[in-house]
């Protein structure tokens, strides 16, 4: 059987949308999911597919995600592992995320591993997988799992890990070449306790989680990230990510609502 994603199909509509790629092999929870995000998510367009192969319906879209339901199936899956070589092969740039009825550390740590941004078990609220696919679509990770995991099998994580251990400014990102939380919270003023609010934010923790680590309740987590909010003119938390990281400027971020 081929396994190659057909051709590109003629004629779609609102070719310069951003693309969100839905890729769930059972209808019932494609359309469902279809029609989530469809209503979450505005100023994308959504392709919803039951397989890999039909792929190359997106090819020369601006793709900014892609989606994989991988079922019952590990990472370490040859099945799995053959999907995630073809959607990288053909879309390197587009952000993937996993949806999986599985949440153990040997199928997350292995995702991790594999450059996922984003790990989402079927059990997980729907209000918290939209948070966490915003977050992946503004340039973040999402793993809801406890934050000591992602410290072991994610090196890159060490730094912002210690800073928010040890009440520490945030470290610049030197491998992107943007200024991060480090040279924003100077203008910004956040306290102690908001930027290590902040840098979980950032990592894509779920309020309980920011509360566990940090030994906070969560209505005192969430006031500081209401403080954090306002302080930076931020409209959301990914938002406030964004703008305290200098992934996104507030004229850009005025600009791109006057289009919306």
């Amino acid at each position: 059987m081929d396994n190659s994603p057909t051709l590109a199909e003629p004629g779609f509509v609102s070719p310069s949308l951003p693309v969100i790629v839905i890729i769930e092999r059972h209808m019932l929870a494609r359309t469902c999911i279809l029609k989530v995000l469809k209503r979450e998510l505005d100023g994308f367009e959504i392709i919803e597919m039951a397989t890999i192969t039909d792929l190359g319906r997106a090819s020369g879209r601006n793709v900014c995600l892609i989606a994989l339901n991988i079922g019952d199936n590990s990472v370490l899956d040859f099945r799995v592992e053959n999907d995630l070589a073809i959607v990288a092969s053909l879309f390197p740039d587009a952000p993937l995320a996993l949806l999986s009825n599985r949440d153990d550390e040997t199928t997350v740590s292995a995702a991790m591993r594999r450059g996922v941004r984003g790990f989402f078990p079927t059990s997980t609220p729907i209000e918290v997988a939209i948070a966490g696919l915003r977050l992946v679509l503004a340039g973040g990770v999402y793993w809801p799992l406890p934050i000591d995991l992602r410290r072991a099998e994610v090196p890159d994580l060490e730094p912002l890990m210690a800073c928010i251990d040890s009440h520490a400014p945030l470290p610049t990102d030197d491998m992107h070449g943007n200024e991060r939380v480090v040279a924003q919270q100077a203008m910004i003023d956040l306290t102690s306790r908001e930027k290590q609010v902040l840098a979980a934010l950032e990592l894509g923790l779920p309020n309980k989680l920011i509360a566990a680590k940090l030994n906070l309740s969560k209505n005192t987590v969430k006031m500081h990230i209401q403080h954090i909010m306002r302080k930076c003119s931020a409209r959301n938390r990914t938002e406030a990510v964004l703008l305290c990281t200098g992934r996104l400027s507030r004229n850009n971020r005025d600009a791109r609502s006057l289009v919306a």
